[in-house]
């Protein structure tokens, strides 16, 4: 019975909960309370979904397929696969971490923040779990407006400027992804995903048309991820955002997207672009790296790092083998766990000394030893040590690439030593060496039950996610396998300028 209505559950709790939140008194911390409470019960329904998937079947499961608007043909249609399903739990995940780590960071306007926190939190289940496009636009745009708005009004010094300038990226290309997912309606008659599929690879639809149509789909869904060079938002976001919301602003939405739609719609398409999307992944791993050693602010760090990590994802996606998706795949979890965590560390850090300046810090580790025991295990499992997660989805990643791109991806390997060197130079400089003078004037508490809380069920996933990868990657395989070395959709394929018989002619002659 639950198997029926659990997507709605987990999709719209959060918002039945924003609704009750904004009739709450603002007394002693009852808003915080009530946020824990909703955020939790979501995450405790997304557990559902591992516990009953149905694992070696491709398709969609627990779907709900019910009309919603009769003209245009818009239908209530939500299911996940092994692809969607982890992204889910990683979103419910995530949530109540969000609330915990801005229990004492958001003191005004608490209400506001956590009625707008909640709603992000249902658009963003919504956009995991939509296969109607319409429905999948309306819980992508739905995503900008509380992300902007908690940027604007709890940013650090220049909110409102990051804000817009991360609403003008991500709104303008949404914009034209919707008259791209109007054509897409006015040429099939429908918004659902599936059957767009069969339509698409039919034939019926002008190639040309066709290209345009996808290119507008990657780039919208470049910009959120963000892909080298459509990152112009990312640092200023990410510095002036809260910490709950820096969690979220990058990576999951976008990448996802990639994948399902410009693969799952646009497979012929896809494979046309992807050249350019590898070169740009290994050209924003490389930049983002080393952008990110020159570095003197900790949160502008964490965003070129980021920008690094995301496009190991971009690299394996486009590579199109299963081994190189379930990497991508894996990362973009992986970014969530290890990623959330660092930001989640930099956010306790100011609260104790209100700077993210880097040489501010020094000599740290022997005041906070258990906090410096943290930002360790978490700056490792982001550099790819073995044993912790993200080795699991870089190894996929490379290897998974490696046929067909070998120069690519040894390009790519630099980024990984350059990753080591920004993040064991940042841990070096903050928690080793001489204490600085801030850290010695002002004592300060190590990790408190709180943060403690927060902060080891991320590191305890890091280590099982790292030794016990196959429990994830076996629904995610399911997910990805038929997105692997898709088949072409028109009668003959063209590889590298030539069609397929005038191939088997050249191999013939060569005999």
């Amino acid at each position: 019975m639950l198997n029926g209505s659990i997507l709605s559950l987990i999709t719209f709790l959060p918002l039945a909960g924003a609704i009750i939140l904004a009739l709450l008194p603002r007394r002693g911390r009852i808003i915080q309370w009530w946020a824990l409470l909703v955020t939790l019960a979501t995450f405790v329904l997304t557990l559902h979904l591992p516990a009953h998937f149905e694992y070696g079947h491709s398709g969609f499961q627990f779907v709900i397929n019910a009309p919603w608007i009769a003209h245009p043909a818009i239908r209530y249609h939500l299911g996940i696969d092994g692809l969607s399903m982890w992204l889910v739990v990683l979103t419910g995940f995530l949530a109540p971490i969000g609330v915990l780590v801005s229990w004492k960071a958001i003191e005004n306007r608490t209400k506001e923040f956590y009625f707008l926190f909640l709603i992000q939190q249902t658009a963003m289940l919504g956009v995991f779990v939509s296969l109607d496009l319409f429905l999948y636009y309306a819980f992508w745009e739905l995503t900008l407006v509380p992300m902007a708005i908690l940027i604007a009004m709890f940013g650090r010094t220049r909110g409102p400027q990051a804000a817009v300038k991360f609403f003008l990226y991500a709104f303008i290309p949404s914009a034209l992804l919707l008259v791209a997912i109007l054509w897409l309606y006015a040429e099939t008659g429908t918004f659902e995903f599936t059957q767009l599929q069969s339509a698409i690879a039919a034939g019926g639809l002008g190639p040309q048309a066709l290209f345009w149509a996808a290119l507008v789909f990657l780039v919208a869904f470049a910009v959120k991820v963000p892909v080298f060079p459509l990152h112009g938002w990312l640092a200023d976001g990410l510095t002036e955002a809260p910490t709950a919301m820096s969690m979220v602003i990058a990576g999951k939405l976008g990448l996802y997207s990639l994948i399902r739609f410009n693969l799952g719609l646009f497979p012929q398409q896809a494979r046309e672009f992807a050249p350019w999307m590898i070169a740009l992944a290994v050209i924003g791993l490389i930049y983002g790296a080393l952008v990110a050693l020159v570095q003197r602010d900790m949160k502008r760090l964490v965003a070129y790092s980021i920008l690094s990590q995301l496009s190991f994802c971009t690299l394996g996606i486009f590579c199109f083998s299963i081994t190189g998706l379930d990497g991508a795949v894996y990362q973009i979890i992986n970014e969530g766990v290890s990623g959330g965590a660092l930001l989640v560390l930099l956010g306790i850090l100011y609260e104790r000394y209100g700077t993210f300046e880097i040489s501010e810090y020094g000599g740290l580790s022997k005041r906070l030893p258990h906090m410096a025991t943290l930002y360790v295990i978490t700056t490792l499992s982001l550099i790819g040590l073995p044993i912790l997660n993200g080795f699991v989805g870089e190894f996929l990643v490379l290897s998974g690439s490696f046929v067909g791109h070998h120069g690519w991806v040894v390009a790519a390997t630099l980024g990984v030593i350059l990753s080591a060197s920004y993040m064991l130079w940042f841990i070096q400089r903050v928690f080793y060496g001489p204490p600085s003078s801030l850290v010695e004037n002002r004592p300060t508490a190590d990790v408190n039950f709180r943060e403690f809380v927060t902060l080891w069920p991320m590191v305890l996933l890091m280590v099982v996610m790292g030794v016990a990868s196959p429990f994830w990657i076996r629904g995610i395989e399911d997910g990805v396998r038929p997105l692997a070395n898709p088949p072409m959709t028109q009668p003959v394929a063209q590889i590298h300028g030539r069609s397929l018989p005038a191939q088997a002619s050249i191999l013939k002659g060569r005999q």
